[in-house]
């Protein structure tokens, strides 16, 4: 297990993670910073302060009530729902791609996708608020036009590595890619 140190498209560090299970099989993980306990304490306690401050003015219990409330529930929205520690991409080359996303909260979200549906591995770039940002994504074949694309699928959206990771993760799909196109030219070379 390999882990290197990156940057994100806003600067924030990142760490990506390469495991080698067999010779046709990686993961590829990328890890965003977790989210820090004195950020969310001063966040909380700012909306808690005002709050109180509007409870002094009004003497109305229901502000505070509410104000702790709603940031309770914007907390277990945020890290359920928005804030992802982990994006994994394994690779199986006889198989297919899964792609899962670990969230604050410890939920997962996973996709596959088989191997037949995968055109190709590409990093595209995006023009972004006067900036060129890159983003890998996986080309799904058209079953109807086989030179066609059917569907970009972009990989790696929460933690938007930088172009010098997005090289990495390339690299190696395109090397699974590869193993399993020279086995399905050699098997029907027999």
């Amino acid at each position: 297990m390999e882990e290197r140190q990156y940057r994100s498209a806003s600067g924030a560090p990142i760490a990506l993670r390469c495991r080698q299970h067999s010779a046709s099989c990686r993961e590829l993980a990328v890890r965003c910073p977790r989210l820090q306990l004195r950020s969310l304490s001063a966040v909380t306690s700012a909306v808690w302060l005002a709050a109180y401050g509007l409870f002094v003015l009004s003497e109305n219990s229901m502000m505070l009530s509410s104000a702790i409330f709603i940031t309770l529930i914007g907390l277990i929205i945020y890290l359920h729902f928005v804030k992802i520690d982990q994006e994994s991409l394994l690779v199986i080359g006889s198989l297919g791609i899964q792609v899962t996303s670990s969230y604050a909260s410890g939920k997962e979200s996973t996709t596959f996708i088989e191997m037949g549906q995968v055109k190709d591995v590409v990093i595209n770039e995006a023009i972004h608020m006067q900036k060129v940002i890159y983003y890998l994504c996986i080309l799904l074949q058209d079953p109807g036009d086989p030179q066609g694309v059917s569907e970009v699928v972009p990989l790696f959206q929460s933690s938007k590595p930088r172009l010098d990771c997005l090289i990495e993760v390339y690299k190696s799909c395109q090397e699974i890619l590869e193993q399993r196109k020279t086995a399905l030219q050699s098997s029907r070379g027999k």
